[in-house]
């Protein structure tokens, strides 16, 4: 137990230090993109100096070490509701979906059953027939309930972002126009637009490349109280053919109720899409490309974190009620009105990432995630863009844990056979799959830090989390699941949100583990002979471009 903890204690001390003092932070930071970028990287560090550029004043800060003082489904990643609420579920009530069609259908369903709130937020909405039958569901629904005996008060929320969302004439913002006009009441369209493309920058970027300053990428869908988590867009690739990870949480009234606070929150920071296509700032809300961008950050920043701690605040009393409150508390009143239901054996978390607001929440709990992997622990990390940030790449190479990283092999990226620049991205991959292989090779650690490419025949590949397991278990206790890939543009350029599930449920472990074997079992080991292969020869411009845009893809 003392090992256990002792990672969360040093680094506890360490942060307490800091505030007041970012001067000390700022140093610590330097130090640390120094060695970074030094060959002498490949000597071993420790891992905690690695997590230094995470350490500013801007960073949510865990304050105190794992509660050791509630015995009661005690873990050792309770330090995480520091930052963010946890919610206690029973394991019964989550779901992991392991097929497209399966997400699709399930999708209709809940849509179809709805009776007080679907919110959806996602890249985009698609313009094929697959996403008009889904337009048609919320329709068919909200004509229901204006029909019953007793209307019901179903709002249909919807957050994109507004770049990819005005992409072509016929895009996210017409499919939804329709439901606009026919429910105005009803119905909320929210495109969020980056504060950080303004100006002579937005003039002059043309459609599609102004997508690559900075996206709504979170992806929540919504129903009443039950949420599926997911990587997956609105579009037809998603429901067929375009392989993603999926997470159902059912009946679970607080998570819901988060994800919905989060969604309106973003909402609010948003362009407001009108029944006549135009769009319109929240009364009150500062502009977001032609307002003060430093206001519009802060009042973003204020909005998103007041959902954050307001639940985390609400969480913490619900605990200390529920494992140290008296006897007539709310746990007796539940009992008494037959309320009985099971002690948590599962716990939710859900990390968020806006750095446009300097809200890094994902990305602090991921580092001390790879940094605290402990000697026979093993990480499978899956990303459908392998585009590690340096400070990632250096906890994998730094810590001790396994790494089983799979990604995409150019034939299942989404990028693959796409026209002009951008038919060039998988092969921009492959030279940064292959300088990190080499890394790992020139470091003597193949065995530890092992890549494989996912394939698979007419799909492609868009999975991403991770899956941890203890030392000596043979089913990972921990996932992260959501939209993040792990690379330069998901922890600085878009928002982000995902979960992480801890679970003592052995069932649930299962399930999580099983979802983690069909994956890889479509995979094959990367060795120095996958760069031989044909097709895998890049081309010296995309060799020397690489690195000057790797940040935007």
């Amino acid at each position: 137990m003392a090992a256990a903890t002792a990672g969360p204690v040093f680094w506890r001390r360490l942060l307490g230090l800091l505030p007041g003092r970012p001067g000390l932070a700022a140093l610590l930071g330097r130090l640390s993109d120094r060695f970074g970028r030094n060959r002498d990287r490949r000597r071993r560090r420790s891992p905690w100096l690695l997590l230094a550029p995470l350490l500013s004043p801007t960073v949510p800060q865990v304050t105190s070490p794992p509660c050791c003082l509630c015995p009661e489904g005690v873990h050792r990643f309770q330090w995480i509701r520091n930052l963010v609420p946890e919610f206690g579920v029973c394991s019964s009530h989550v779901r992991v979906l392991s097929a497209p069609t399966e997400f699709f259908e399930l999708m209709k369903g809940q849509i179809q059953a709805a009776k007080r709130r679907v919110v959806m937020a996602s890249l985009y909405l698609g313009t094929g027939p697959l996403e008009q039958e889904l337009v048609d569901c919320l329709e068919s629904t909200l004509e229901k309930s204006l029909q019953a005996k007793c209307p019901s008060d179903l709002k249909v929320s919807i957050l994109l972002d507004f770049m990819r969302g005005s992409r072509g004439r016929k895009n996210s913002r017409t499919m939804l126009l329709p439901l606009l006009q026919r429910f105005p009441e009803q119905v909320r369209v929210s495109l969020f637009h980056t504060p950080n493309l303004r100006g002579l920058l937005r003039l002059l970027m043309p459609e599609r490349f102004n997508e690559t300053i900075g996206l709504q990428h979170i992806k929540v869908y919504l129903f009443d109280d039950s949420v599926i988590l997911s990587g997956a867009n609105l579009s037809d690739s998603y429901f067929t053919n375009r392989q993603d990870r999926y997470v159902f949480l059912q009946d679970c009234p607080d998570v819901a109720d988060f994800f919905t606070e989060l969604v309106d929150a973003v909402g609010d920071v948003s362009l407001q899409l009108q029944g006549d296509d135009t769009v319109q700032v929240v009364e009150g809300m500062v502009h977001p490309y032609k307002g003060d961008r430093a206001a519009y950050c802060q009042a973003a920043n204020a909005r998103v974190m007041g959902v954050i701690n307001a639940a985390r605040t609400r969480q913490q009393m619900l605990h200390a009620q529920t494992f140290h409150g008296d006897a007539s508390g709310p746990q007796e009143d539940a009992a008494a009105a037959g309320d009985r239901r099971p002690a948590p054996d599962t716990w939710i978390y859900p990390l968020v990432q806006m750095k446009p607001f300097e809200i890094r929440i994902d990305e602090a709990v991921t580092a001390a995630l790879l940094t605290e992997a402990e000697c026979g622990a093993r990480v499978y990390l899956t990303t459908g863009y392998f585009n590690l940030t340096q400070a990632y790449m250096d906890l994998v190479l730094g810590t001790r844990a396994e790494y089983q990283i799979l990604l995409a092999s150019p034939e299942v990226n989404g990028f693959f056979g796409a026209k002009g620049v951008a038919g060039a991205i998988p092969a921009a991959y492959v030279h940064i799959e292959r300088q990190f292989y080499q890394e790992v090779c020139s470091l003597g650690q193949q065995e530890r830090v092992q890549l494989q490419e996912y394939w698979r025949r007419d799909w492609t590949f868009h999975a991403k989390g991770l899956w941890l397991y203890l030392a000596g278990s043979g089913l990972p206790c921990l996932t992260l699941i959501g939209s993040p890939n792990f690379g330069y543009r998901s922890v600085h350029r878009d928002l982000e949100a995902q979960i992480a599930i801890v679970t003592e449920s052995q069932a649930l472990q299962q399930q999580l583990h099983q979802e983690q074997a069909q994956l890889y079992l479509r995979s094959s080991v990367v060795s120095p002979a996958t760069f031989q292969q044909p097709g895998r020869q890049v081309k010296l411009w995309v060799k020397m471009v690489t690195p000057l845009i790797k940040n935007f893809f």
